[in-house]
C-alpha cells in the first residue's frame, strides 16, 4: 500500500510516490522491498532483515534511517511480539511488514488524524503515538488490580494464586518498561535529526513523543515497584501466621509443663507417698490440673498472648 501525506494519508500508486514530490508512507512485505528498493532510493549502508527482529531502535544510514519495530501484544505482552523494519528519508517512509501489524497502525492514523500542516514528521508523531495508545488505561487497570490483590492478601486468601498473579503483572510490566525505554531511544534518535531530514520546528513532535513514553515508563516503574511490595507483604502476611502457630503451641507447651510435673511426681513409685492413700488424693490432683490449664488461659489471655 502507498500513500501520500496530505490533509490526511491518501491512497496512492507506487508512481504517485515517485512523481507527485509530496511525502510518502508505504508498507511492504519482504519480498516487495526486496523487489522495488532501488525505485525508492534510499542511501541504505545497513541491510534491512525484516525477518530478523528483536527490538525497537533506529539506526543512521549514510543517506537514510533504518531500524525495527518489535511491539508487545497488548492481549498478552510477554507472549509472541509484532515485529516489522522501515526505512526512512527525508521523502517518506516505508515500513517493510509481513506480520500486517504496520498496515493496522497506518489505517487507525488516515482513519482518525487530518493534519492542518501535514509533514512526515507529525506521521510520525501519530504512528509512535497510535503504538502506546491506550497504554495508560491498561497500566492504571493493572494499578487497580494490584490494589485489589493486596486487599486479599490482608484478608487471608489463597495467597498461592495471588502470587501467581502479581508474577504474571509483573512480568507484563516489565515488558512494557522495557518498551518504553526502547521507544524513549527511538524517539531520541529520530529528535537528534543527524541527517537533517526534519524540520527544525516539526522536532517539536518527537520531543512530545518522548515525554508520552517518558510518563508511561515512569508508571510502569512505579508498578513493578508495586509488585515487590505486595510480594513482600505476602511474605510479612506468611512470617504473621506462623508466629501465631509458634505462639500458640508456646502457649499450650507452657500450660502442660505443671501439668507433665505432677504426672512426673505422682508416677514416681516410693512406697510412703501420703496422697496415694488418700482418698481425696485422685479428686485433688484432677482439680488442681484444671486450676492450672484454666489458670493459665486466663493469664495468657490478659498479657494477650492469645
Amino acid at each position: 500500500m502507498y500513500y501520500l501525506i496530505k490533509s490526511t494519508l491518501t491512497e496512492c500508486t507506487l508512481e504517485d510516490c515517485r512523481t507527485k514530490g509530496g511525502q510518502y508512507v508505504a508498507i511492504l512485505t519482504p519480498e516487495e522491498w526486496v523487489s522495488q528498493r532501488d525505485i525508492f532510493e534510499m542511501g541504505i549502508d545497513l541491510e534491512i532483515d525484516a525477518l530478523e527482529v528483536h527490538n525497537t531502535k533506529a539506526e543512521v544510514n549514510y543517506d537514510s534511517l533504518t531500524g525495527t519495530f518489535s511491539i508487545p501484544d497488548r492481549r498478552d505482552v510477554t507472549g509472541e511480539d509484532y515485529k516489522f523494519a522501515f526505512a526512512l528519508d527525508e521523502k517518506g517512509i516505508v515500513f517493510i511488514d509481513s506480520s500486517g501489524r504496520a498496515q493496522k497502525i497506518v489505517n487507525r492514523v488516515k482513519n482518525t488524524k487530518k493534519w492542518r500542516m501535514p509533514s512526515l514528521e507529525r506521521f510520525m508523531y501519530d504512528f509512535l503515538e497510535q503504538i502506546i495508545h491506550g497504554d495508560q488505561p491498561l497500566l492504571e487497570k493493572y494499578e487497580k488490580e494490584l490494589v485489589a490483590l493486596e486487599d486479599r492478601i490482608v484478608d487471608g486468601d489463597d495467597e498461592e494464586e495471588i502470587l501467581n498473579r502479581v508474577n504474571e503483572i509483573r512480568g507484563d510490566v516489565r515488558e512494557l518498561r522495557t518498551h518504553y525505554e526502547q521507544l524513549i531511544d527511538f524517539g531520541q534518535e529520530l529528535e537528534e535529526n543527524e541527517n537533517n531530514f526534519f524540520k527544525e520546528q516539526n522536532e517539536r513532535y518527537f520531543r512530545l513523543f518522548i515525554n508520552k513514553a517518558t510518563r508511561l515508563q515512569d508508571m510502569a516503574s512505579s508498578l513493578r515497584d508495586y509488585t515487590v511490595q505486595i510480594r513482600d507483604l505476602q511474605k510479612t502476611q506468611l512470617d504473621v501466621k506462623q508466629n501465631r502457630i509458634m505462639t500458640i503451641l508456646t502457649v499450650v507447651t507452657t500450660i502442660f509443663m505443671p501439668l507433665t510435673l505432677i504426672v512426673g511426681w505422682y508416677g514416681m513409685n516410693f512406697r510412703y507417698m501420703p496422697e496415694l492413700n488418700w482418698k481425696l488424693g485422685y479428686p485433688v490432683v484432677i482439680a488442681v490440673s484444671l486450676l492450672i490449664g484454666v489458670g493459665g488461659l486466663i493469664y495468657f489471655k490478659k498479657k494477650r498472648w492469645l
